[in-house]
């Protein structure tokens, strides 16, 4: 099986310079939980393109320069992709202690959990903050889509679930599917100064929904 990008990248970025390529932080405007690496991504086409790098030659047959670019590339690339990830966990923990000032922990999961650098780095955000890092072991931080159809076939065992509609349902019955679904509370403002939760609107969110459906059982 080929290897994904993520450890791809990180293995390639312990050989470059991570001050090399200077980068932009995404959303800096944004004083808000937002994440989008579309920007960064851009950045990451161009400084390629620059760099005549070919993307065509595997990593195993190119030469010593190409090689140092690359790893220069990917390290540079994942020292502001994990920034990113600290200013938003930062001000998502200051947001949560205004909620529940008694919170202990950050838990982070999933593929990225994965990734070395990326647990380092949170480890300061949290230290800072007085809480403390949880994270699965590396082994079963993988991709977040099969950890939710694994959840997904845990909540059908236990019968939580409705039975899909008749084939002939009214229209009015029918709902709009939400393409994103927050697992946790979700700040719709703040787009340019920080705001409390207590002033932003809040979408409800499928961890409250799964407990008030749990309450009424």
């Amino acid at each position: 099986m080929r290897r994904s990008g993520g450890p791809a990248i990180e293995e390639l970025a312990q050989e470059g310079d991570a001050e090399s390529v200077k980068f932009s932080t995404p959303m800096k405007q944004h004083k808000d939980c937002n994440f989008s690496y579309a920007g960064l991504k851009t950045q990451v086409r161009l400084a390629i393109e620059a760099r005549n790098i070919n993307a065509e030659i595997l990593i195993s047959s190119a030469t010593t320069q190409d090689r140092n670019s690359r790893a220069d590339i990917a390290a540079s690339f994942q020292r502001v992709a994990v920034l990113h990830l600290e200013e938003k966990c930062e001000r998502a923990i200051e947001w949560a202690k205004i909620m529940e000032p008694s919170i202990k922990y950050l838990v982070v999961s999933g593929g990225v959990a994965s990734n070395r650098y990326v647990r380092s780095q949170l480890e300061q955000v949290v230290k800072k903050k007085d809480l403390q890092l949880v994270c699965p072991p590396r082994h079963l931080c993988t991709d977040n889509g099969v950890m939710v159809a694994w959840t997904g076939i845990e909540h059908f065992c236990m019968g939580r679930f409705d039975p899909p509609p008749p084939a002939d349902e009214p229209e009015d019955f029918m709902c709009d599917v939400r393409p994103r679904w927050p697992l946790g509370e979700e700040c719709a403002e703040g787009k340019s100064e920080a705001r409390s939760l207590r002033r932003a609107r809040i979408h409800p969110s499928l961890t409250s929904l799964i407990q008030a459906s749990l309450q009424q059982q």
